[in-house]
Parts: structure tokens; C-alpha cells; sequence
């Protein structure tokens, strides 16, 4: 039985994952919960945030994140990649700066004007 604190809302459930009974959540206080806590346990994933550099910008670096959330084990891929990114001004909110990172299926957006 694996206990996780549920992080969709800002209840903050405590949840209980029985792995030997096809992982059955219990602690819950909405279907999120239940989805989030089978999630975590058989596939965890999250949302990058993160910048780029940028030349001509008002700042040096551009705030970014994932499109949506990726597998976990491949959130240092995607940070080291983003590394060696840089892209020019302007840029706007929700531009796409790389499609399909890491065959992921998210793409990094821009999150500001700049």
C-alpha cells in the first residue's frame, strides 16, 4: 500500500494505493484524486516549466513549459535540451518553440510576449 498526497486541487488529499488490488485509490474526494494516485503509481507524469535564451528580447531568457504532461523519466532529457535552445524576438504567448519533444507529443510553448 503506497500513501501520496493528491496535487490536482489545493485540497491535498491523503490517498492510499493498494498496488496488489489493481491499484485501488482510496482517501479521495473527487475522480481526480482516483486518477491522479493510479497515474502516479503505473505512469507518472508532469509539466515542464523552463527557459530559453533569447536574442532581442526585453530579458535574456524566455519562460516556456510543455504543451502537457510528459512521461517523468524524461523531465532531464527535456531540461538538458532546452539548454542549447535559443530562439529570436519577438515571440508571443503560446508560440510553439519545439514541436514534439522527444517524440513526447508535447511541444514547448512560450508562456510570455517578448
Amino acid at each position: 500500500m503506497k500513501e501520496l498526497i493528491c496535487i490536482v486541487c489545493p485540497k491535498g488529499c491523503h490517498l492510499r494505493v493498494d498496488e496488489e488490488n489493481g491499484y485501488k485509490v482510496t482517501g479521495n474526494s473527487c475522480p481526480k484524486g482516483a486518477d491522479y494516485g493510479y497515474k502516479e503509481l503505473t505512469h507518472p507524469t508532469r509539466v515542464i516549466t523552463s527557459t530559453v535564451k533569447i536574442h532581442g528580447g526585453i530579458h535574456h531568457r524566455l519562460p516556456v513549459k510543455t504543451s502537457c504532461d510528459i512521461p517523468k523519466d524524461k523531465i532531464f532529457d527535456v531540461v538538458r535540451l532546452l539548454d542549447n535552445v535559443e530562439v529570436e524576438s519577438p515571440v508571443h504567448k503560446g508560440d510553439i518553440v519545439i514541436e514534439n519533444i522527444l517524440n513526447t507529443g508535447a511541444n514547448i510553448i512560450a508562456t510570455r510576449n517578448m
